[in-house]
């Protein structure tokens, strides 16, 4: 290769900012198109640009010399690289007006474009300038580990596609843009949390009663334990809550199997307020919500209201098309503020209705009801049932007391990636910033007892920055304004040796300083 193609190569890299460190594990092609003609053609033209490029990475790692022609692919493909990225922000703007499921759609598989793009910039830099480096033999080991961990998952992956619980996108936190309006914010008084860790597989939970049945389960393909809920006509699942408040927070995690185009219209999951510790809607009070299941076409989510033994303000079915939601475990997050209700899927909130707690204090039990599925073939699950007091407003709480602790933002499982259904709280913070430039946090992250001290500092201080960057990135706020800490296991709130416990543990701190 001349000294002039390799000044063409190294000027345009100049120009060109990447933002991803060098994969040693391929970027998954979405395998489907979003259907808005500009983001499939980047989509699919990053992709075909980041196979060339990471073929060549296979070749050097393996310490096969680059032949001119191989060279003069890499320089073509660094040129197009730069023209498609320069592309990126107009064809942001051709998703306005689009509907919000093709947009969050859309912004993931924008995003995963972006990371192949990046990764293919850097390395063919590079790779031109002989200045690749790849990993050592420990590392190699690690990785070689990664992929067959990942050849497992794909196999477990088939398995259930057959069985139809269908794949969670991987790089779901990719999406966080999509949630930046989010406003729920979940309680900070933990009533009650379940996520089933503590159960033997094939048992009813200890902390739940009901009139049917209804069994922990696990999945090969996706993480932890579900509580599988039965359906059938007047069968009730219902945890060991006695006593609401007036303002809380409920959340759960939601999975289905085998529901497709034959599945009934009537197929629904019933999340009711009640005002009896019995297996029925309630006795002279209750309010239900209902989420279809179905999938041959859009059906309304139903709510309906029932005070003093008589049905009340609320019958509606609200518009609502969360066919693809159901089938890719939502995350549901419902939040009660006196006689408010409101109701979100993932980002979206589909409920929020002024008046459908029409009494105060009276309902005090919280239940689900499934009705409408196919024994055997259609199923329902549910994980990470979080009850909570409070859920109002963070930001009068950190302006007044200057100090704010909440377990209300969720992360991956060891690991940095914040949840997306998490960001009304980051949301909140960052209006309080917003507001008030003066104002500087310092941002302390908390983990449970699980795994070893020096793993749970680091992965503390990595949640803190975590969300700083959120804060940074996706709401604007100057990062000189934030410091991180991670205090790990060292300062717990509650007891490590319950999943009631670690829940609380797990939390981060917002400090003004």
């Amino acid at each position: 290769m001349n000294f002039t193609k390799i000044s063409l190569a190294f000027c345009i890299l100049l120009f060109i900012t990447p933002t991803l460190e060098a994969q040693t594990k391929k970027i998954k092609r979405p395998k489907s198109r979003v259907g808005v003609a500009s983001v499939d053609s980047f989509v699919q033209e990053s992709f075909d640009l980041y196979d060339k490029v990471y073929k060549y990475d296979g070749y050097a790692a393996s310490g096969k010399s680059l032949e001119d022609e191989d060279i003069d692919v890499l320089e073509e493909a660094l040129e197009e690289m730069s023209s498609l990225s320069e592309s990126a922000p107009d064809i942001i703007n051709d998703l306005d007006g689009v509907g919000v499921l093709k947009q969050g759609k859309a912004t993931l598989q924008m995003n995963r474009a972006k990371k192949a793009l990046s990764y293919s910039i850097k390395t063919a830099k590079e790779l031109l300038l002989g200045q690749r480096q790849h990993e050592s033999e420990d590392d190699n080991s690690t990785t070689e580990s990664e992929e067959k961990s990942d050849e497992e998952t794909n196999s477990i992956n088939e398995d259930n596609d057959e069985a139809g619980i269908e794949e969670t996108p991987s790089n779901v936190s990719d999406g966080l843009e999509v949630y930046s309006k989010y406003d729920f914010v979940p309680g900070d008084k933990l009533l009650f949390f379940d996520d089933f860790s503590n159960d033997f597989i094939g048992d009813l939970p200890s902390k739940w009663n009901t009139n049917g049945s209804g069994n922990i389960v696990k999945f090969n393909k996706v993480e932890g334990n579900w509580f599988e809920l039965k359906a059938g006509y007047r069968l009730y699942a219902i945890p060991d809550i006695s006593q609401l408040p007036e303002d809380y927070t409920i959340e759960f995690d939601l999975l289905t199997s085998g529901v497709s185009n034959q599945t009934s219209s009537g197929a629904r999951l019933h999340v009711i307020l009640s005002d009896a510790n019995t297996f029925t809607n309630g006795k002279t009070h209750y309010a239900s919500v209902s989420l279809p299941l179905g999938q041959y076409a859009p059906f309304n989510i139903d709510t309906y209201n029932y005070f003093n033994g008589k049905g009340g303000m609320i019958n509606s079915g609200l518009t609502a098309d969360i066919r693809d939601e159901v089938k890719n475990q939502p995350h549901i997050a419902i939040s009660v503020t006196k006689k408010r209700y409101r109701l979100w899927v993932n980002e979206v909130k589909y409920v929020d209705i002024p008046r459908f707690i029409e009494e105060l204090n009276v309902l005090n039990y919280l239940k689900f009801h499934v009705y409408g599925l196919k024994d055997g073939e259609e199923r329902v699950f549910i994980k990470n049932i979080k009850v909570a007091e409070g859920g109002v407003d963070l930001r009068r709480k950190l302006m007044s007391e200057g100090k704010i602790s909440t377990n209300g933002i969720l992360f991956d499982s060891g690991s940095a990636n914040i949840q997306p259904q998490s960001l009304g709280i980051v949301r909140q913070i960052s209006q309080v910033l917003m507001q008030d430039d003066s104002i500087k946090l310092n941002i302390v992250g908390h983990t449970d007892s699980d795994g070893s001290d020096d793993s749970n500092l680091k992965l503390s201080k990595d949640r803190a920055e975590a969300v700083k960057d959120a804060l940074v990135n996706i709401y604007n706020i100057s990062a000189n304004r934030l410091t991180t800490e991670g205090k790990g296991e060292s300062d717990p709130v509650a007891d490590n040796s319950t999943a009631d416990g670690k829940a609380q543990n797990r939390r981060v701190e917002f400090i003004k300083i």
